[in-house]
């Protein structure tokens, strides 16, 4: 990375021993984790390969496959570059302050030949001294190795000038790796961090680390994380740290990607590996990977005392709104949005609220409601940890491998003594609603559902005010704005006449259930009046509250479901 203000990183690949009379070297072109198409290979430039002083023959076969023509076990040198320059989790960055790599985005790999270990040297720009990584080191500065193009493509790398913190957790050293200055209480980081790692791994209570990194970009506004076999990369909004919410937020985040070193990159669908880095790898089961994740991270951050029993049913209510008072709920199954994760999820656009569910928010409930399940069904004696702990033992230490949709559900029947198939038919599957109130029920909770008031009617309808026009966003499916005929792109001019300066919902107060409103709006260069009856609101508000006086047999489910340590 001689010039990083360009963004760019120069790569150089070394090949002995491969006796074909040519090598293909390919770009992935998705990064493990993150269900898009990216087309790396759209950043790569400058392939040339040369055999001592010979510039050798290459050419391209196909959009991420380059062809190297060599003598039969000589040694190849291969030179490419890689711009550079989008900072997220998923992707590579290089500016004049740091540079950021994910592996599937810089490195290539033999074709036939992923399975070989490679040795790793990393050149920082000048004045830069910290290389993170969770590879190992090889024996020189800043080298180190991997024993296949699997880890070395799962082992994001940060360069710089970073700030290095330290603890140990489960006997297991780990190391956070800080860009952008943020203004955090070291001490309390790696305090509450290591809570944070020590609960995560008691739901599965085995250790398969030797070291573990996190490598932190904190910027103005943070997009997410990332998982990895031995690390994780975790972008944060920089004043995160300052309030109670941003902190238990930073927390929630963190025990979201660390709970993930053990499912989805050992407890994993069948599907995720070992990976197609040509294709799209389907799988159903995200909404166990991902859901389930969201799920277990949300009781790791109760269970390591950061949240209260009733934080934390205030917040699994808040997931239970979100997915309720989506439309596409009922369009779309959980299984359903976790197969079609590439094209949909990841490719939003102005009708998704009306054609699909998240599987994160949708796996979360799912998950809470299981769980709930098979504790009663075992009187308090085993929940879903003991499902991670079965599918832990069988699958990946035992048989080495994935497990399918099926054995999913056997895993869930050998733990709770019986089996739910129609529970996954229904609810995972299908687009039922979940049984919210029977599974709380055993829990001595219940769900209050708050409907819509008589006078509460709502425009179905959302607006974007970018460039200071009211611009609708989105139409929610059989609302009133749908029923009349508003779509996306429509720019509200006025309401009943009168000029609109704000949000057009704001309008709709104190008006009756079947009232008419009329809209005049500008679409494509043109002015149109809309006039349609006011519906009343679809929306519910859930929320969980305790039930008076619960049984014993209640209060055994609750305490094994949100114990209080």
């Amino acid at each position: 990375m001689p010039a990083p203000q360009t963004h760019y990183f120069e790569v150089e690949t070394t090949l002995n021993g491969f006796n074909k009379a040519y090598t293909d070297l390919k770009m992935p072109v998705w990064a493990p984790g993150s269900y898009l198409v990216r087309e790396f290979a759209k950043n790569v430039e400058g392939f040339q390969a040369t055999s001592g002083s010979e510039k050798l023959r290459t050419e391209k076969i196909s959009k991420n496959t380059w062809r190297v023509y060599h003598a039969k076990g000589k040694e190849v040198k291969v030179n490419y570059r890689v711009y550079a320059f989008e900072l997220s989790v998923r992707t590579s960055f290089i500016d004049a302050a740091h540079g950021y790599l994910n592996g599937s985005s810089v490195f290539m790999y033999p074709a036939d030949n992923k399975q070989l270990g490679s040795t790793l040297e990393v050149h920082p720009a000048q004045g830069w001294t910290q290389v993170s990584t969770s590879l190992k080191p090889a024996g020189g500065t800043f080298t180190y190795t991997s024993s296949n193009y699997d880890e070395l493509a799962d082992s994001p790398i940060e360069i710089g000038n970073q700030k290095i913190y330290t603890f140990t957790a489960n006997g297991t050293p780990h190391t956070v790796a800080m860009y952008g200055d943020p203004k955090v209480d070291e001490a309390r980081l790696t305090r509450d961090m290591k809570r944070v790692c020590e609960e995560a791994q008691r739901v599965v209570d085995r250790n398969p680390l030797d070291r573990y990194l996190f490598i932190v970009h904190n910027i103005d506004r943070g997009t997410g994380g990332l998982e990895h076999l031995f690390s994780t990369t975790l972008s944060v909004s920089r004043n995160a740290y300052s309030s109670e919410a941003g902190w238990k937020g930073f927390l929630g985040l963190v025990a979201h990607e660390y709970f993930h070193l053990w499912n989805v990159k050992r407890i994993r669908p069948i599907a995720l590996g070992p990976f197609d880095y040509d294709n799209e790898n389907y799988t159903h089961m995200l909404w166990v990977s991902e859901g389930g994740t969201e799920y277990f991270s949300n009781l790791i951050v109760q269970r390591a005392g950061f949240l209260t029993p009733d934080e934390y049913l205030g917040d699994l209510s808040n997931s239970i709104n979100r997915v309720e008072n989506t439309p596409g709920n009922k369009q779309q199954s959980a299984a359903e949005s976790s197969y079609d994760a590439w094209i949909k999820y990841y490719r939003p656009n102005e009708n998704s609220v009306n054609t699909g569910i998240s599987y994160y928010d949708k796996g979360e409930v799912i998950g809470a409601v299981l769980d709930l399940m098979v504790i009663n069904e075992t009187k308090g004696q085993k929940h879903l940890d003991d499902v991670m702990r079965y599918l832990y033992d069988q699958y990946y230490k035992k048989l080495g491998r994935g497990f399918t949709d099926e054995e999913y559900q056997d895993a869930v029947a050998k733990v709770a003594g019986r089996r739910f198939d129609d529970f996954f038919r229904r609810y995972v599957y299908g687009t039922e609603t979940l049984p919210y109130e029977t599974a709380l029920g055993y829990a001595g909770l219940k769900l209050s559902v708050a409907t819509a008031a008589a006078t509460d009617v709502a425009l179905g309808a959302n607006f974007s005010a970018a460039g200071g026009k009211q611009t609708v966003s989105s139409v929610l499916r059989d609302g009133s704005a749908w029923q009349g005929g508003l779509s996306v792109g429509d720019e509200i001019l006025a309401v009943d006449g009168a000029r609109v300066t704000d949000d057009p919902n704001k309008l709709m107060t104190n008006r009756a259930v079947g009232s008419q409103v009329k809209l005049l709006v500008a679409r494509e260069g043109q002015t149109k009046e809309l006039t349609f009856p006011l519906l009343a609101s679809s929306a519910r508000r859930y929320r969980i509250e305790r039930q008076t006086n619960p049984t014993a047999e209640q209060q055994t489910v609750l305490n094994k479901w949100l114990p209080v340590r």
